[in-house]
């Protein structure tokens, strides 16, 4: 760019020799007379004023009339004056012949190489952009590669020793067969067992396309109720619309859809320290149905609510603070949906809002 401003200062400088030699031929044309013009060769004098194809050029008397013009297109009177009184408030001085004065603009050429410093700019400037967005996806592409590797590595992991604790408890429940507690007890054990298989199961889909399906979204919001609440202090009360309200249909993939309800629920639960209420509300515009999850927790700082979903945020001593990250990747990537807080008061309580695509 600073050669480029040199280049332009030196081809102004340039310009305006031109012109002064320019001037300097017209006068010497004008003080001829004829009876010594018979004598004199004009030829130099002639091509210097034909060189000029470049510089355009108004030559104005005394009397404010113009005697001369060269390289303008619209070559009209009122177009050649509006030139000149433009030219007059930029502050351009004429140069000045005998009996008349010349103005001049700038060429084309000159004008457009003063903009090119511009045009490098916005040409750097989409360069660096496009860099950095080409950085930022490989970025995000190699975690979604880590996110993948640990989800389905976490699925493997579990397989095992799950396995094996469904074989321990049907041998436990074949040799005590008669014992109608240790029956009861198995039941649930086998009930908790059932869960971490769909825990392995949620873990294995991720990075895989989902297979989704049209479920009415009350009918799932109150399976999620149900199990959070039986897990859940008898201090806190949930606030469910009824499982047999008029269907609102998303398309969604339980697994998944349920793994996000039940982290949002788990952070309520932890936020409220097992007291308060934890309610949900569910509507719907033209394309889309909405689901509003409130607790009567502690709040999020207004300038936290985006972050929050970010890796690694957690306000627990032993949080991992992945839960609203991978619930905002399960929704917005997985089901073309959106997830946002929604409103939140320190010390009253948060909103989150899930907004899904409808069926």
């Amino acid at each position: 760019m600073i050669y480029t401003n040199y280049l332009t200062s030196k081809l102004a400088e340039e310009e305006r020799n031109k012109a002064n030699i320019w001037v300097l031929a017209m006068e010497d044309l004008n003080n001829f007379d004829e009876e010594s013009s018979q004598y004199c060769d004009f030829t130099l004098h002639t091509e210097i004023l034909k060189a000029n194809t470049t510089i355009p050029v108004i030559v104005v008397n005394d009397r404010g009339g113009i005697d001369f013009h060269v390289n303008f297109r619209d070559t009209s009177t009122v177009a050649l004056q509006r030139e000149v009184e433009k030219m007059k408030e930029d502050g351009v001085e004429p140069l000045q012949g005998f009996a008349y004065s010349i103005y001049y603009k700038e060429s084309s050429l000159l004008r457009l190489l003063r903009f090119f410093p511009f045009v490098q700019l916005v040409l750097i400037a989409a360069f660096i952009g496009f860099g950095y967005m080409g950085f930022n996806s490989a970025r995000r592409a190699e975690q979604n590669r880590v996110w993948v590797g640990m989800a389905k590595e976490t699925a493997h992991q579990l397989g095992t020793p799950i396995s094996a604790i469904v074989a321990w408890i049907e041998h436990l429940r074949m040799i005590r067969e008669p014992d109608g507690e240790v029956q009861e007890v198995l039941g649930e054990l086998r009930n908790d067992v059932n869960r971490l298989e769909l825990i392995a199961d949620r873990f294995s889909k991720i990075g895989s396309a989902p297979k989704l399906e049209a479920i009415n979204i009350y009918e799932e919001l109150e399976q999620c109720r149900n199990y959070m609440q039986r897990r859940a202090s008898r201090k806190v009360a949930f606030e469910f619309p009824a499982p047999d309200s008029l269907p609102k249909m998303v398309q969604i993939n339980p697994h998944l859809f349920d793994w996000v309800v039940e982290n949002l629920l788990r952070n309520a639960l932890d936020a409220m320290e097992g007291v308060g209420q934890i309610s949900a509300e569910v509507y719907e515009d033209k394309d889309f149905v909405y689901v509003d999850i409130s607790d009567t927790g502690k709040g999020i700082p207004a300038n936290k609510f985006k972050t929050v979903f970010q890796p690694g945020y957690t306000t627990k001593k032993r949080g991992w603070g992945l839960g609203l990250s991978l619930a905002k990747r399960i929704i917005e990537e997985y089901h073309s949906g959106k997830i946002f807080v929604k409103r939140s008061d320190e010390g009253k309580g948060t909103t989150f809002t899930i907004q899904l695509p409808k069926a």
